[in-house]
């Protein structure tokens, strides 16, 4: 019988080093954002609807043409093997098992190749914009060779944010750990430890390329048959450039609460992109999906699907890939009951007048 999520969440935060605990489970700044999108989910009620037959809910759905058993797939999250010894390898087998979308960090800690060997499931690759180009064609490539289905590039990151309790712990990648699908020389600042100073933050000020700009997309669109999806938009006006752009898909995002302080959180924004796009492009929520009701309220605010985290972490944390396909489960299992109760059947059939909106 699989736990409830924050049962998951108690297991890890007892098994995991307080260091890893504090990167995974820290935020930016104040960390207002870490409660932003949890606040905003549980500030919005359910509308059902009755005398509906509901005796054959189907919680399927497709994205970019790859069929999923439920509107979930997994965040990018960096270096899964701080959570388990098998890192992203564990995740693909538990999305694969969930039917799930699994996107893999360009900083993973297993070889795309081996991913793709133990995935089962769609495989989207995110990236982040790094000064030397020539890596990120590199990774493209490969990606498309081992079979991944689309890139999802983060611009929400020209820089990592401060984060307090990486400053205060010195958090610097641990030793067995490493990005291991990019050049050493690339990382290496990733695993040096000081005090009062961030690795994580002082790589990105390093590697990453805060020039870009939106006609830099099109260099992207030059190497790559790929979709594109951009992770971290939360204004409905990027929103429209990102479409007039050719973008095929768009995640709306605070990153988990660990970029801008203080921003509007990924809920709050959704409806008003929702209405922009008006189904020109993909739309994913991502931030704060804890219950199987959080993804019905999702669909409502007009997006297609959400993106989970941190409880896919806990999950490998207690229990390798089964506990992370156990978390998948659960929120899969929650969603199918949500739509009975909700009078919706079908995945298409939600619409906003199922929340209350206040």
């Amino acid at each position: 019988m699989s736990l409830a999520l924050h049962e998951y969440e108690a297991a890890a935060r007892e098994q995991l080093p307080r260091p890893v605990w504090d990167f995974l489970a820290g935020g930016s700044g104040t960390e207002s954002m870490l409660s932003a999108g949890r606040d905003a989910l549980d500030r919005l009620p359910l509308r059902p609807r009755c005398l509906v037959d509901v005796s054959d809910c189907d919680p399927g759905t497709s994205l970019l043409g790859a069929r999923l058993a439920a509107p979930l797939g997994i965040a990018p999250m960096a270096y899964h093997q701080l959570a388990h010894p098998e890192g992203e390898v564990a995740t693909a087998r538990a999305a694969g098992a969930a039917g799930s979308l699994f996107t893999v960090s360009m900083f993973a800690s297993r070889t795309l190749e081996d991913i793709a060997a133990a995935a089962e499931g769609p495989l989207w690759l995110q990236l982040y914009w790094l000064r030397r180009r020539e890596l990120m064609t590199g990774l493209m490539r490969r990606a498309e060779d081992a079979g991944y289905q689309a890139l999802v590039l983060t611009v929400d990151a020209p820089r990592v944010a401060r984060r307090h309790r990486d400053v205060r712990n010195g958090f610097a990648v641990p030793e067995g750990v490493r990005a291991v699908n990019i050049d050493p020389s690339v990382m290496s600042a990733s695993h040096v430890g000081t005090a009062g100073e961030s690795a994580i933050a002082r790589h990105s000020k390093e590697q990453f390329d805060p020039s870009i700009t939106w006609e830099d997309l099109a260099w992207l669109r030059e190497h790559t048959s790929l979709p594109i999806v951009l992770k971290g938009v939360l204004a409905a006006e990027d929103a429209e450039t990102a479409v007039k752009y050719g973008i095929d898909g768009i995640v709306v995002s605070n990153h988990g609460g660990r970029q801008l302080d203080f921003a509007q959180s990924a809920v709050d924004a959704l409806p008003e992109i929702s209405e922009t796009v008006a189904g020109r492009c993909l739309l994913i929520l991502d931030g704060g999906i804890r219950h199987g009701a959080d993804i019905a309220k999702a669909l409502c605010l007009g997006a297609d699907a959400v993106f989970v985290g941190r409880p896919v972490f806990w999950g490998l944390a207690h229990s390798g890939s089964a506990g992370a396909a156990a978390v998948l489960q659960v929120l899969q299992e929650e969603f199918e009951e949500v739509m009975a109760l909700m009078g919706v059947p079908r995945v298409q059939l939600f619409s906003s007048s199922g929340v209350a909106r206040r």
